[in-house]
């Protein structure tokens, strides 16, 4: 019997307690992993220095080196999904495709036309639940349709929580020479530098569960930018699958609510992704979708560059820049000063973390930005607006953080406030109101 199946990493870069992994090798077929280096993405990224693509490379390089140490072989190709799909079931006898679901609008895209092709050459594809506890239609509200408030999503999250949602799946034990299948004629994984990148190392942290101590201590840290350790770190590993969600969430059930509820935060971003694909691009509140932002672009360079003036925001932006890492505060800190004070749009801020986050995550980008313009399915107040220098004071109030990157902070070198904040909040709440009510 020369029949395969394949298993299609993506978002999943990990061997062990992986849905979809663990249905293949129990399909009864030998298995050969894949990966595709996904032409349609990494071709728009504007850096040949990509430090997710230098992680990612040296995720599947060691899921590579797994695979044949188990006595398999794993298949790595630099292409087009489609193009790559046509030629591997030319090649060989693929019985079935199986993966596990990606709920961004390309994403459902991709996966619609590459389960039609596979099954036009006689084979079956399967998708499986992974990366959240919950998906899609599973938490809907009494109306039938998403919920437009977290609490009530929350709510509904943990009271439908059984112990098999966080149940482990027994992949890396199933990974053996007898469910995988060496293919001596399989292409050579390409490098870096054959895809036309350069090896670009960032800091991650291990892929493993952070510290229990850490977790514990969650809710008390994680909105003091300037402490070692505010935060766990790993939204990295969750954004492409080196941790599993399921084995955070457990720890997080076990040690600490806060962390549990941000956890929960990221499954209603995906669910609402996925029933609102438009929010991609498109803010979701038509009243407010046709705000006239000011845009101005030197005002955006010197956002981008973390020489606002504001110090807390610039701190941010500097880390942002230099390690592709933005801790929370920062984050909400950074994106309220852009979408409020300078009226920018909030897809400018979302494209440049989607070129600079070392764990951008569309769905928890989007959603968030939205939150913070005001413009979102589920929304702050398009009239709040925060003061930099108030959150200075409340989560920096030593100048730690700040003193770290921006050392010129308090010297002649300093630039000087790009715009007041009374100035700006007023004209913000007025600029926001006037579209709010053009459309009642």
């Amino acid at each position: 019997m020369n029949k395969i199946v394949l298993f299609w990493h993506r978002r999943d870069l990990r061997f062990h307690d992986n849905a979809g992994l663990t249905a293949a090798l129990q399909s009864g077929l030998p298995v050969v992993p894949l990966f595709i280096y996904d032409r349609e993405i990494l071709d728009l990224l504007p850096s040949r220095h990509d430090a997710r693509v230098t992680f990612i490379h040296n995720e599947v390089e060691r899921l590579a080196r797994q695979t044949i140490q188990a006595g398999g072989t794993f298949l790595a190709v630099h292409g087009r999904p489609e193009e790559v799909f046509a030629n591997l079931l030319r090649r060989y006898e693929v019985a079935a495709v199986y993966t596990n679901e990606d709920y961004e609008p390309y994403a459902a895209e991709r996966d619609a036309a590459i389960g039609a092709l596979v099954r036009e050459q006689g084979g079956e594809f399967y998708a499986f639940k992974d990366q959240v506890i919950f998906a899609k239609d599973e938490l809907l509200g009494k109306s039938g349709k998403p919920s437009k408030v977290f609490g009530a999503y929350s709510k509904a999250w943990l009271a439908a929580l059984r112990d098999e949602h966080l149940a482990p799946h027994p992949s890396q034990e199933l990974l053996r020479a007898d469910n995988l299948r060496r293919l001596p004629d399989a292409p050579a994984r390409p490098t870096l530098e054959e895809m036309g990148f350069e090896r670009h190392e960032q800091f991650v942290p291990a892929a493993e569960l952070p510290a229990a101590a850490l977790v514990e201590s969650y809710h008390l840290t994680r909105d003091q930018p300037g402490l070692v350790n505010s935060s766990t770190r790993r939204s990295v590993h969750l954004r492409f699958g080196t941790l599993s969600v399921r084995e955070l969430m457990r720890q997080a059930w076990d040690l600490n609510p806060k962390l549990l509820g941000e956890l929960i935060w990221r499954d209603y971003f995906m669910m609402l992704l996925w029933h609102f694909p438009f929010t991609a691009t498109e803010s979701y509140d038509p009243r407010l979708r046709r705000v006239p932002y000011r845009n101005n672009e030197a005002e955006f360079a010197a956002w981008c560059a973390g020489q606002t003036g504001y110090p807390l925001v610039d701190a941010g932006m500097r880390e942002l820049n230099q390690t592709g890492y933005l801790p929370n505060r920062a984050r909400i800190a950074a994106a309220g000063f852009l979408v409020k004070h300078l009226l920018i749009d909030w897809r400018w801020g979302d494209r440049y973390f989607a070129d600079k986050l070392l764990d951008y995550d569309m769905a928890q980008n989007v959603g968030n930005w939205q939150w913070m313009a005001g413009t979102g399915a589920v929304a702050a107040p398009w009239f709040r607006v925060y003061s930099p220098l108030n959150q200075l004071a409340q989560y920096d109030p030593q100048l730690t953080y700040v003193k770290k990157w921006v050392p010129e902070f308090g010297t002649a070198a300093y630039p000087p406030p790009i715009v007041d904040h009374k100035f700006a909040r007023q004209r913000a709440i007025d600029t926001l109101r006037a579209a709010y009510r053009a459309t009642e």
